[in-house]
């Protein structure tokens, strides 16, 4: 390729196989079978740049353009069709309908955007957001699909001088308000490379001809972005996508097309993994084939080798490969990848001391904390350092995460002192050959092992009690194995003492009310012993809700902050009350 921003691969990839399918939306509203609606990468870059130019009629390049609309293939054009103009991407939710949107209210404050695009059925919806911006300005609401996108438009030049940044990704919110990280073009693909790199080795770095990317991830998350449009453009890949919805509602829905295409990549959060392995039944994978998969990538929350080993077991009658299982670690920061183990390997677990895990001290042992080895890459750079005198971590300790590289952004928008904190790490006393400056302080806890990154948890979210570092993860790792379902370790204090508790989703089970008693009471029995035995410690309280009641971000993670709150302010709807 000339170049390696995504409108130029586009325009390269219309020019030298335009008649290729790119992009596959399977539409399972309309017909519950799924009904598959497709696009040429000639038909993509003609509709991108038609976009482009209707973009240019309301305002600059540099301007800020949001995409406010469902999953659906005039997100992806809208998306493009940004870029091509040489505005700034904004990819954002679509607000619900009757409902009070504070995350697009933020957004659309910080981002102060031009043009948000939606689609005919969201335009009413997204209008209640275009209120004023600063300069008194109102953001144009236009719908994608009402646009004339079959008139062919004359590309705009490359000679025009572009924004350094390509897009700005919204982070989730896990643990502060969303910011939105500044991505360019080189970010994207440097982060191409450097998966592309471990992904594939055995393939010698290059994916196999006729790679498909399959995917149900929301395209405003940074790991739904790059996986179902960055990358498969820059790969030359054709994307199978649906929609969150459609996987939520039938899980058994991504795994029947991960069997029905050759070479798929695909990636999801660990809480899909089990919905996945729970929800599909042999009917519904049959004549389905998984053994071609080559990877799936299991990031954006801690990986849990229960998950892994339940959903690897589940799976491989139908011919997955266990290797295909890619444990990766990354963030919205570092455009998206981070570590992940080399191909050709299943994914690796191992133990480590409970109790010295808890004063920062790593030690192998054969029964103690099980944790997913996220390997270690030669590019990004990734170093474990002491968050408070920012030296390395001496070898065989707990620090937080460091990493530098290409793939690494500019900072947050508009929030210069988050960015200096953030981006501008300095490791104190760098040793020869390792950069100094510009390291970014990832705010997570992990360790190296024998040469394998190993991730434990949130600086922010780390517990301590009676003296003793706990981490969430680890906790929620061990109840989720009990009771099979999302579960938060929180913090509180009482009387000037720091205690946890725990708030566990599961079902009502029973025929009876006393049935329904025992059962909950024998629940709570088992996970009480189970985090005695394994951590010894014991939890102030145990909180059994139904499903769907733990906050979570868009990307799935569990927002902890928010679920303490409901804790403390005793807003949680407990079964057993």
């Amino acid at each position: 390729m000339i170049e390696s921003s995504l409108p130029a691969v586009l325009r390269e990839r219309a020019s030298l196989q335009p008649n290729d399918l790119a992009f596959t939306f399977m539409d399972y509203d309309t017909d519950p079978d799924g009904v598959a609606k497709t696009l040429t990468w000639a038909q993509l870059y003609q509709q991108s740049v038609a976009v482009a130019h209707e973009l240019r009629q309301h305002g600059e390049i540099g301007d800020r353009v949001v995409i406010v609309a469902p999953q659906c293939l005039e997100y992806v054009v809208g998306f493009l069709g940004a870029l091509e103009a040489g505005m700034i991407a904004v990819p954002l939710t679509q607000p619900i309908m009757g409902h009070h949107d504070e995350r697009v209210i933020s957004v659309m404050k910080d981002a102060q955007p031009v043009v948000a695009l939606t689609t005919a059925a969201s335009k009413d919806a997204v209008g209640q957001y275009a209120t004023p911006n600063d300069d008194g300005r109102i953001p144009v609401v236009l719908a994608v699909d009402e646009l004339d996108l079959e008139t062919r438009r004359k590309p705009f030049s490359r000679r025009e001088v572009r924004p350094e940044t390509a897009y700005l990704q919204y982070t989730s919110g896990s643990t502060r308000t969303a910011a939105g990280v500044m991505v360019s073009h080189r970010n994207v693909s440097a982060n191409y490379e450097q998966m592309i790199a471990v992904f594939f080795s055995e393939w010698g770095k290059v994916a196999p001809a006729d790679s498909t990317v399959v995917t149900w991830l929301p395209l405003y998350h940074d790991m739904g972005l790059l996986l179902g449009v960055c990358t498969p453009i820059l790969g030359g890949w054709h994307t199978v996508m649906t929609s969150p919805i459609s996987f939520l509602v039938k899980p058994a829905r991504w795994v029947q097309l991960m069997g029905s295409h050759k070479n798929v990549i695909t990636a999801a959060p660990n809480f899909a993994f089990d919905l996945a392995a729970a929800r599909t039944t042999d009917e519904d994978m049959a004549g389905k084939d998984m053994s071609t998969v080559l990877t799936v990538f299991s990031g954006a929350e801690r990986v849990q080798p229960t998950t892994l080993k339940r959903y690897i077991q589940r799976f491989a009658k139908f011919g997955l490969p266990g290797k295909a299982i890619r444990p990766s670690y990354g963030l919205a920061e570092a455009t998206l990848y981070v570590a992940s183990r080399e191909s050709g390997e299943p994914p690796t677990v191992v133990d480590f001391d409970t109790e010295k895990l808890a004063d920062g001290i790593v030690e192998r042992v054969e029964s103690g904390s099980p944790l997913v080895s996220y390997g270690f890459s030669p590019s990004p750079l990734v170093r474990i350092v002491d968050p408070e005198t920012r030296r390395e971590a001496a070898d065989g300790s707990v620090g937080e995460i460091w990493t530098h590289g290409e793939n690494v952004c500019a900072g947050y928008w508009n929030k210069p002192e988050e960015t200096e904190k953030t981006f501008r790490g300095v490791l104190v006393d760098a040793p020869e050959g390792t950069p100094s400056d510009t390291w970014l302080r990832t705010g997570d806890l992990g360790f190296i092992s024998e040469g394998s990154l190993f991730i434990i948890g949130r600086i922010k979210d780390l517990l301590i009690i009676r003296g003793r570092n706990l981490y969430p993860d680890d906790i929620e790792a061990t109840v989720s194995a009990v009771s099979g379902g999302r579960t938060a370790a929180v913090g509180f204090e009482e009387d000037g003492v720091e205690q946890f508790a725990v708030v566990i989703e599961m079902k009502k089970r029973g025929d009876t009310e006393d049935e329904v008693r025992e059962n909950l009471a024998q629940v709570k029995h088992d996970i009480t012993s189970a985090i005695s035995q394994v951590h010894g410690v014991n939890a102030a309280d145990l909180v059994l809700v139904g499903r769907g009641s733990i906050p979570i971000t868009t990307s799935g993670k569990i927002r902890r902050q928010a679920c303490t709150e409901l804790y403390r302010k005793g807003e949680l709807a407990r079964l057993d009350a």
